[in-house]
């Protein structure tokens, strides 16, 4: 399973969530049918029960974190609210800050550059800038925000 793929299902599934009002399994289902009918990503969908097993489970991880996620996001964004932020930078800042804080499986590292590719590829031109900068902020309290949550 590829994890870029993953991460760019769960922003779209994110997105979809937020705009159509529509369930998690439902956004999933629905992007899986486009990339497996659009095949746009050049990945082959023959490990799909699996991808959608672990996007699901991202999914709903930051669903269920969602109020949590957000106000660690507001300690960071500076001046600025997350009801302001467009709503694919949103979606890709939360991924990040569930991988980063709420999951032990992937590196910060690796979330903030993951995030950076993806708000490069879904966002703005500045996008890319604007989430390197909050979550690089972020990374330097990363052990007193893991530390938070529970």
């Amino acid at each position: 399973m590829k994890r870029r793929l993953a991460r760019e299902i769960t922003v779209q599934s994110l997105y979809q969530m937020e705009m159509n009002e529509v369930k998690a399994e439902e956004a999933i289902m629905i992007l899986l049918e486009e990339a497996a009918a659009d095949n746009e990503s050049e990945v082959e969908l023959s490990d799909e029960a699996q991808l959608k097993t672990y996007v699901l489970d991202v999914v709903n991880g930051i669903w269920e974190n969602k109020e949590a996620i957000d106000q660690l996001l507001v300690d960071y964004l500076q001046n600025w609210q997350v009801s302001r932020l467009s709503r694919v930078d949103r979606q890709i800042l939360r991924l990040a800050v569930y991988e980063m804080v709420f999951t032990d499986g992937v590196p910060a590292k690796v979330a903030v550059n993951e995030a950076i590719e993806l708000s490069k590829h879904f966002g703005t031109e500045e996008s890319g800038k604007f989430v390197n900068g909050v979550l690089g902020k972020m990374i330097h309290d990363l052990d007193k925000l893991k530390s938070q949550k529970g």
